[in-house]
C-alpha cells in the first residue's frame, strides 16, 4: 500500500513540474515589473507615509512625529501605543495595516498625492 502512494506522489509530481527550458524565460512577465518608472518616493517618513495613506490619518502628523519620532519606530508601534495617543478606531487600523504592507514590501506611498475627485 505504501508503495502505491510513494508512486502516485512522484507520478504527480513529475507530471506537474516545469522543464528546465521552460522554467528558464518568461517572456510576458516582463511588461509587468518594468523597473523604467518607479512613482515612489525616496526617502519616507512619517508625514510622507501618514500623506500616502490619506483618508484623515494625515491629521495626526505632528501628533505622531512629536511623540514616536521615528519612522521605523511607527512600523513597530502597535495599537494600545495609538489608542493612548488619541487616535480613532478605524485610523489606528489603517496606520496598522498600512504599517504592515509597507513591512512586507506590498506598498509604498506615492511620490505625487492622488487627487481626490
Amino acid at each position: 500500500m505504501a508503495m502505491a502512494w510513494r508512486q502516485i506522489f512522484t507520478n504527480t509530481k513529475r507530471a506537474f513540474s516545469i522543464p528546465p527550458e521552460r522554467a528558464v524565460s518568461t517572456p510576458g512577465l516582463s511588461r509587468f515589473f518594468s523597473k523604467s518608472s518607479s512613482p515612489y518616493l525616496v526617502k519616507v517618513g512619517i508625514p510622507e507615509f501618514l500623506n500616502g495613506i490619506g483618508k484623515g490619518v494625515e491629521a495626526h502628523v505632528t501628533k505622531l512625529e512629536s511623540e514616536i519620532g521615528d519612522f521605523h519606530k511607527l512600523l513597530v508601534t502597535r495599537t494600545l501605543k495609538l489608542k493612548k495617543l488619541g487616535i480613532p478606531c478605524q485610523q489606528r487600523k489603517l496606520i496598522l495595516k498600512y504599517a504592515h504592507k509597507y513591512r512586507v514590501g506590498l506598498w509604498r506611498p506615492r511620490a505625487q498625492p492622488v487627487k481626490a475627485s
